[in-house]
């Protein structure tokens, strides 16, 4: 009986691949993905398209029209399915699995990247040198290396700039009349911190421990890392009393009680309490990924999230529990490992009083409320 009906509803099969359609309409569409033929043309910026309806998702390129929108914190979007993608952030649904290392992604693109980790397949060469690469995005900001090619231009001053991320920051040099970095962009309130930045880049650190060797860029820096050898932690916390090392982990932590997100995208709302998720945020609108794995070619937003990557492929795991010795990756998973152990579950249900170890298994069983039921 289910066969019979998946037949009926797929009747139109494609003659060059096999695929099938539920009408003539959706067969004559996709056989244009073989012919090259693109009818439907945009007056704006002459881009061609399949289909209509891929038209009318694209004219919203220029319109900046965003009609779909997230329930949960206000974010918009110009299709359905990236707005569904987006509402996985909150659930923490991760509907494709990989079927060697049971990795979970939120989207099916993400996963074929990611089994390419397995196969070793890198599709994407470099006509320069032959280097090749498992992503598109990674091959064209490999191809910059030889072409020294800087797209991204500042309409002030003419700067330019490899990352369209590095040109924005650049720009608010000239509004904010800060000094700034030529080669990334970044901006600072005097030039002695500047000097200071440019160490980053050069790799100069000037300020060595004299306990275990680990040198830095900033005499501030040395000092926060000898408290790690003396544990000292001089910033606490007035509302729940956790310690800190450094002052401004310490205002960051505060905003966990007040609230307060004080950095705000510009292109979508959404608001973040440091200023390096929101530079990290950035990244999702303009699809940069500037950290690579120099293995298998994944990118990510921010070192750190490359440095979490890399431990997949080295099998390292630093973060140990003290009760059953599991250890794992990220210290975000030893904390909440520990719950199984304290039993905590810090997140409550407002609707029935119910807690959970995670925040994201309590936003799921949110929509048990909030969801409409036949």
């Amino acid at each position: 009986m289910n066969t019979k009906s998946s037949t009926r509803a797929k009747a139109y099969s494609c003659e060059v691949c096999g695929s099938s359609f539920t009408s003539k309409q959706y067969l004559a569409i996709h056989v244009r993905t073989h012919t090259g033929e693109k009818p439907y043309s945009c007056e704006v910026c002459v881009s061609s398209f399949i289909s209509k309806q891929y038209l009318a998702i694209h004219m919203r390129t220029h319109t900046g029209e965003k009609p779909y929108s997230c329930e949960v914190c206000g974010s918009s979007f110009a299709q359905k399915l990236h707005m569904l993608q987006h509402m996985r952030t909150h659930t923490g649904e991760k509907p494709y699995s990989c079927e060697v290392c049971s990795s979970s992604f939120t989207r099916k693109h993400d996963l074929l990247i990611h089994i390419r980790t397995h196969t070793g397949e890198k599709p994407f060469s470099c006509e320069v040198c032959g280097s090749s690469f498992s992503q598109k995005i990674t091959m064209l900001r490999h191809m910059l290396t030889h072409t020294k090619e800087k797209p991204y231009a500042c309409e002030v001053c003419s700067s330019s700039f490899k990352q369209k991320i590095s040109m924005l920051r650049h720009v608010k040099t000239h509004t904010e009349g800060k000094p700034y970095c030529e080669i990334c962009g970044a901006s600072f309130t005097s030039k002695h911190y500047l000097a200071i930045h440019i160490r980053k880049h050069t790799g100069e650190k000037p300020y060595a421990c004299e306990v275990c060797g680990s040198s830095f860029t900033s005499n501030q820096d040395l000092v926060i890392h000898i408290r790690t050898h003396t544990g000292e932690k001089p910033y606490s916390c007035e509302v729940c009393g956790s310690p800190f090392k450094r002052k401004q982990s310490l205002v960051i932590h505060m905003r966990t009680h007040t609230g307060e997100k004080p950095y705000s995208c510009a292109e979508c709302d959404s608001s973040f309490t440091q200023k390096q998720h929101l530079l990290q945020h950035m990244y999702t609108h303009t699809n940069e990924k500037p950290y690579s794995c120099e293995v298998c070619g994944s990118s990510f937003t921010s070192k750190h999230y490359l440095v979490i990557h890399m431990r997949t492929h080295t099998g390292e795991k630093p973060y140990s529990c003290e009760v059953c010795g599991s250890s794992f990756t990220r210290k975000h998973d030893l904390t909440i490992h520990m719950r199984t152990h304290t039993g905590e579950k810090p997140y409550l249900c407002e609707v029935c009083g119910s807690y959970f170890t995670r925040k994201q298994n309590m936003l799921r069983h949110m929509q048990t409320h909030t969801s409409e039921k036949p």
